[in-house]
């Protein structure tokens, strides 16, 4: 995995000027963004549009995938998606990098995300996060991630996909960390493959320690600084899916999963 450099270093960061420029038309495009854009997709997410398919998705995933692409775009995120999603149930699980990492995967397939109880309370991120039907995790918690295994298990076997960081949290950007087997369970139970995905950001991957939260770096204070990062490619890698009748069970599929993350982030 490609290493970028640290968090303040000359290397990482653009000047003041170029860096006020860009707050100077990315601020109003975001507020556009959210005040006129939002109202829409958010309409199309509250009616039964299911019914009505666009390019062969349902039109209000259509709508999701157009939002957060142009979010990824005002962040000065250029996407490119790698390979393609799978369609229907499935279990698509990811690097975790930052916050943006939901966007990103939204802005290429829509799916319902585990993620923190912690982002709930963000600004803007976790009231949308809950209007995309995203599943909320108490870390530590044994009955909170038993519901979060039943409602994952329950929306799977309705033909819906769920998304997981099975890190379990963010490592700065420098490392992925072991995937914890037990959030494969779900997917075993209902019998749906799963599909690794490489989250890069930058060439090859070069930004994400960038992208990453500093070490005590709030989600405001990440928000704001990747608001006024250079323009650069972003990659959302769809990998090789591991079918539901893999072998030795979740825990083989958690290794599987991780290593063909690996070894994506390495080309």
């Amino acid at each position: 995995m490609n290493a970028s450099p640290p968090h303040g270093v000359a290397g990482t960061r653009s000047a003041w000027p170029a860096r006020a420029f860009r707050y100077l038309y990315r601020i109003p495009l975001l507020l556009l963004h959210l005040a006129v854009s939002l109202p829409v997709v958010l309409v199309l997410i509250s009616l039964p549009t299911h019914r009505l398919h666009w390019g062969g998705e349902p039109l209000d995933h259509r709508a999701v995938r157009a939002w957060s692409g142009g979010l990824m775009r005002i962040f000065g995120f250029r996407m490119r998606r790698v390979g393609t999603p799978l369609p229907g149930a499935a279990m698509f699980v990811a690097n975790h990098v930052s916050w943006i990492d939901i966007t990103a995967l939204h802005s290429q397939r829509m799916m319902g995300f585990v993620a923190k109880r912690e982002i709930s309370n963000w600004p803007v991120v976790g009231w949308l996060a809950g209007r995309a039907g995203t599943i909320f995790h108490h870390r530590g918690s044994t009955e909170s991630l038993g519901g979060v295994l039943h409602e994952m298990l329950a929306r799977l076997r309705n033909g819906q996909s769920v998304g997981v960081f099975p890190e379990g949290g963010t490592r700065g950007g420098r490392e992925i960390g072991p995937f914890h087997a037990r959030i494969f369970l779900a997917a075993v139970e209902a019998g749906v493959p799963v599909q690794p995905v490489a989250l890069r950001y930058g060439e090859h991957g070069n930004a994400q320690v960038t992208v990453a939260f500093a070490p005590r770096e709030s989600f405001m204070a990440n928000f704001l600084r990747l608001l006024g990062e250079p323009a650069r490619p972003g990659e959302v890698i769809f990998l090789e899916p591991i079918p539901h009748g893999a072998e030795d069970g979740r825990r083989r599929i958690a290794e599987l999963a991780r290593q063909r993350i690996i070894g994506a982030m390495q080309y």
